[in-house]
């Protein structure tokens, strides 16, 4: 008899965030991390169940001062001092089309960044290579730059690959771009009084 094949991936799944003011279709394996720690309220942090990829979703203040391509990259610098990356790297940065966005009603205007941060974990002296990919929508009318960010460190080839591991493979740009494209507004309250 043969063995059996590895399980069907879940398909992903739109998840409440921000207590339900949003959703978004998450990747397969992501696991809340305010289940495991405090995050934020600013924040909704997603972390792989094999991998040391994580997803987040952030509100911040709108940066008036920056425009355009310069906003995408101001934040980029601000999420590598705030992780201590010891050398932040931008490879590319371009346009995202309004039209392929759920939020696209109340998005002014929207980029996506690709890079590289040199980063160390907590407690550990070497700094690797983190491949990290940001989405920044703006949102003007509600003074937010909503930024979302996929840090893609180098496999850890000490992980085990045993048969659990392999039904859940590392999460891909394709994920990353469902979650940007699939997030939605559902009570603007969460801005605050307009």
């Amino acid at each position: 008899m043969p063995a059996p094949g590895p399980k069907p991936m879940e398909p992903a799944r739109d998840y409440p965030l921000f207590g339900g003011a949003f959703s978004a279709a998450l990747p397969p394996g992501a696991l809340d991390v305010s289940d495991l720690r405090p995050v934020p309220d600013n924040q909704e942090v997603f972390c792989h169940r094999v991998t040391d990829q994580s997803l987040i979703v952030e509100l911040l203040e709108l940066q008036a001062h920056v425009q355009g391509e310069e906003a995408a990259r101001y934040h980029f610098e601000d999420v590598g001092g705030v992780q201590g990356a010891r050398a932040v790297q931008v490879d590319n940065a371009q346009p995202l089309l309004l039209e392929n966005l759920a939020l696209r009603n109340c998005c002014q205007e929207a980029w996506v960044l690709s890079g590289k941060q040199q980063v160390a974990k907590e407690n550990h002296q070497v700094a690797k290579d983190v491949t990290v990919h940001q989405a920044l929508l703006r949102l003007p009318q509600y003074q937010t730059d909503l930024l979302l960010t996929f840090n893609d460190p180098p496999p850890d080839h000490r992980l085990s690959l045993g048969p659990e591991n392999l039904s859940l493979p590392p999460w891909s740009l394709g994920d990353f771009e469902q979650l940007v494209t699939s997030l939605t507004l559902h009570d603007p309250n969460i801005f605050g009084p307009q």
